[in-house]
């Protein structure tokens, strides 16, 4: 099952990037105005909001499988449709924007529901590991994405070529979904619907930790992520180089993972995340001002290996600090702020590039953003003060059941082989 889910999520990741680049670049060729491409952003964050919080209560209330079952048969849809405007050569860019609204509320759906998987079928301890890697397989596939979609998109019907592969691409992981075993709710949840999320949102508010984990993520992407402008950069800046752009974040989180066993030996995961998130806005602020391509790309692979440490941080928190009815709901507001505050970061960008300059647009924010996060992470002493000793002794972290076989049964001894505890998200 685990070799399944990993080689699954590997293909899926490779070919959403490509989709990802693709969308950007297509709508940029198009209207010739990043304003435009930040647009993309606020279509996708509305329907992320709304699905992810409301998916999240949904995961906590059915079996996890068939929810990330039918919500990436939604995403998969969409890549279609993406691949049939633009065979048709329909050239509109409302059109895009709509597509992308509905593929983020499968995206959110989905992702919410897998990130509630992940601690029923893992344990505890193993939280940290199964992140690390799931994290790492994400970002190979970050990183081999933009740079296909970089060649792709540059030939004759290259738009086609990109969103077809990802549609290939993305069979592989309907695939490993469809052979999942059955991960029903454990117990009854006491409230369903529009009450669930509300229960949701207010665990969260009465634990500063967590809080304060969501608020330092969505400062580093709103305020510091650059990616709408990557098709400007690479026209006007560096004359080419554009899936190289979208692809050297995730480069440096590929190597970041490759040198992460270090990683869950943290106890200090608040002051951990506080400096990792830090460095991700010091290396984005400098990337700003470079005007050679490789010096740009060096600059965005550091701030990439900062926010693959930040990504592992803030999901482990996640995960151990929740009950596991709880988890699904968590997991939602997860997806709103690590998907949905990228857009709204690419909304950010867009806009300040369209009235100020490139550089402002991509560093003055970014330099806005170390300052806020600091200051936030020495300010708040729960989460200054959090450590995982404390966290394990409570009895939070190693609670998850292992996953049912769709019987009632799973003997949850962790040997990889499809019958027990394993796993490897990666979301964003």
């Amino acid at each position: 099952m685990y070799r399944r889910v990993l080689v699954g999520q590997g293909a899926s990741f490779i070919g959403t990037m490509v989709t990802g680049v693709t969308i950007p670049v297509q709508i940029y060729a198009l209207s010739h105005s990043s304003f435009y491409v930040g647009l993309a952003g606020l279509a996708g964050f509305v329907p992320i909001v709304i699905f992810g919080l409301y998916g999240g209560a949904i995961a906590d209330a059915v079996d996890r499988r068939l929810l990330y079952l039918w919500s990436s048969l939604v995403t998969w849809a969409v890549t279609i449709a993406l691949l049939a405007q633009t065979l048709l050569n329909v050239r509109s860019v409302p059109l895009i924007l709509v597509l992308v609204a509905v593929q983020g509320a499968g995206f959110a759906t989905s992702s919410s529901t897998r990130g509630a998987i992940i601690p029923r079928i893992v344990p505890g301890e193993l939280v940290p590991a199964a992140n690390t890697l799931n994290f790492t397989v994400g970002n190979v596939g970050q990183v081999l994405g933009p740079l296909v979609a970089g060649v792709l998109v540059g030939l004759p019907h290259g738009f086609a070529f990109a969103y077809g592969a990802d549609a290939l691409l993305f069979t592989v992981s309907l695939y490993s979904t469809f052979r999942l075993p059955a991960i029903r709710p454990v117990g009854t949840p006491t409230r369903r619907g529009v009450l669930a999320v509300f229960d949701g949102l207010r665990f969260i508010s009465r634990n500063p930790v967590l809080l304060m984990s969501f608020g330092v993520d969505i400062a580093a992407m709103v305020l510091a992520m650059p990616r709408a402008l990557f098709p400007q950069a690479a026209e006007a800046r560096f004359h080419g180089g554009v899936g190289l752009l979208y692809a050297s974040i995730a480069i440096g989180s590929v190597v970041g993972g490759l040198c992460s066993g270090w990683i869950g030996r943290v106890r200090r995961q608040g002051i951990a995340l506080t400096v990792a998130v830090a460095g991700w806005a010091v290396a984005i602020t400098l990337a700003g001002f470079a005007h050679t391509l490789w010096l740009a790309v060096v600059l965005l692979a550091l701030a990439g290996s900062a926010d693959l440490v930040s990504s592992v941080y803030r999901q482990t928190i996640l995960q151990t600090y929740a009950p596991d009815d709880m988890r699904g709901r968590m997991q939602g507001v997860f997806t709103v702020v690590v998907a949905g505050g990228p857009r709204l970061g690419d909304l950010r960008a867009g806009a300040m590039a369209a009235t100020t300059s490139l550089s402002i647009a991509w560093s003055g924010s970014a330099a806005l953003c170390i300052v806020l996060v600091v200051a936030g992470g020495l300010a708040v002493g729960p989460f200054r003060r959090y450590d995982t000793r404390a966290v394990a002794a409570s009895g939070a972290v190693g609670d998850t059941p292992a996953v049912s076989d769709g019987n009632g049964t799973g003997d949850g001894d962790g040997d990889g082989d499809g019958d027990g505890r394993t796993l490897s998200e990666g979301v964003t």
